[in-house]
């Protein structure tokens, strides 16, 4: 029903954007059609009858092979792309936040000004990709266009922020490397019923960050409800203890993280709705983030019992109410040997969204409308100065220390231009292990303590 309703609302919105008499026309040629798992444009274009490049036209896709899980397509059963009256032409100095619809050529005869102008103005790299909810700088002077004082779907947009995920205590030195990076938040994971993580809170204040924990446990009691209580409790005095954010749980799409054959979103939005009402009642101040489901594509591999694909996980999760339940959707983005401004190009292939930064992030956000992503881990991964990588991981051979701090500054400016991401902690500072798991080898500490990537992160933090 809920589906229905949306629906409903979705095509009241269009049918009011067009001309007057042009209604009842389009109540007969307009439908909205939501993506679903497996589908493409080819088969949406047969089952309506209506041309892929008039569906890609009316909705303003560049790429027609590229279209997401929950995306909402409106179709013109028409065969004739229906489009809403132009607004009247706005300059000024100021800010517009991208609709439904938007494209930037769009935007920039509306504004009188170029493509090239916005694109420069706001960083943006492909002009092909701007995202709902984006703010984007208009260019000239004079009166702006008003920025609305919530992003889509009722969610107030908050400030872009950065942190860093330690792996022990703070120590002088990562004290220094966080600070010089111009980094707010400090992050780090315990285990619910772990005192060590009251300690924390008092540690980080105490140097001036605020502090974001990620609370896991034991995977084999996770569906116990005497266990989920206990959870919530531990969770409730953290953010009464000042725990500026708490994750709840981490990778819970995968069998690491939750019991084998018992993967379901529905029962882990159970634990996140019992942890957000105790940390709401505790400190309304705290601000909750979902567990981060694993960047992956590989359930057809290993079947729906060990791991879920992160984007059905998200829509599994935006199903079960977990909207409800959030400050902030949790994503991690970890295996990238390219730019975060790249869509395509990855040299192992184009067939896993979860190689590029901006796909995960649409992967993430899509069944959210109106909710922001927090990058509660963003790494790049690097073998200089420690020798060969282990097999799983061999795919970032190439990648060096120096590229590693390229794409960590290019990601911050990327997330900060969206306008969808709330926070972004980078995965990590000072961790050591190097081996089955090479974890040191995406500390932006360096061998030789050296941060390349501090002056790159610095230069593109708030």
């Amino acid at each position: 029903m809920r589906r229905i309703a949306l629906i409903a609302l979705i095509i009241a919105c269009c049918l009011a954007m067009l001309p007057l008499g042009s209604a009842a026309q389009a109540q007969q040629e307009l439908i909205v059609h939501i993506v679903q798992q497996g589908e493409n444009l080819y088969r949406i274009s047969l089952r309506y009858g209506v041309p892929i490049s008039v569906i890609a036209a009316q909705n303003g896709i560049t790429d027609v092979n590229r279209i997401f899980v929950g995306q909402r397509l409106i179709i013109p059963r028409g065969g004739a792309v229906i489009v809403p009256p132009t607004q009247p032409p706005a300059t000024g100095t100021g800010i517009y936040v991208v609709q439904r619809g938007d494209t930037l050529a769009r935007i920039a005869r509306r504004f009188n000004t170029t493509v090239a102008a916005l694109a420069q103005l706001n960083g943006i790299v492909n002009v092909n990709l701007i995202f709902v909810g984006q703010q984007l700088r208009i260019p000239g002077e004079g009166g702006a266009a008003p920025v609305p004082t919530q992003a889509p779907g009722g969610t107030p947009t908050t400030a872009f922020e950065i942190g860093g995920q330690i792996q022990g205590g703070l120590t002088a030195n990562s004290d220094a490397v966080m600070k010089s990076a111009k980094m707010k938040w400090v992050k780090r994971q315990f285990a619910a019923g772990d005192p060590a993580a009251l300690a924390f809170i008092g540690e980080a204040k105490a140097a001036g960050y605020k502090v974001l924990l990620s609370i896991v446990g034991d995977k084999n009691r996770v569906l116990d409800p005497a266990f989920q209580n206990d959870y919530a409790a531990f969770v409730a005095n953290l953010a009464r203890s000042g725990a500026d954010a708490i994750q709840v749980w981490n990778e819970m799409n995968i069998d690491r993280e939750w019991p084998q054959g018992q993967i379901n979103p529905a029962s882990y939005v159970q634990l996140l709705q019992k942890a957000y009402t105790a940390i709401k009642a505790a400190n309304p101040n705290t601000l909750v983030i979902t567990g981060a489901p694993a960047p992956t594509g590989a359930e057809g591999a290993f079947g729906l019992a060990r791991v879920w694909n992160d984007d059905r996980y998200y829509n599994g999760m935006a199903a079960a109410g977990a909207a409800r339940f959030a400050d902030c959707i949790g994503v991690h983005y970890n295996e990238g040997i390219v730019s975060p401004t790249a869509t395509t190009g990855d040299p192992r292939g184009d067939n896993y969204p979860t190689r590029y930064f901006l796909t995960m992030l649409q992967r993430a956000l899509a069944p959210f409308p109106g909710k922001q992503a927090c990058f509660s881990e963003l790494g790049y991964l690097s073998p200089e100065g420690y020798g060969p990588l282990p097999p799983n991981f061999a795919w970032a051979a190439n990648i060096t220390a120096q590229r590693q701090a390229q794409f960590l500054g290019e990601a911050v400016r990327v997330a900060r231009n969206t306008g969808r991401v709330r926070l972004l902690i980078v995965f990590n500072i000072d961790f050591t292990n190097y081996g089955d798991d090479p974890q040191a080898g995406y500390a932006i500490i360096r061998p030789g303590n050296i941060c390349l990537a501090c002056a790159t992160i610095a230069a593109n933090a708030p």
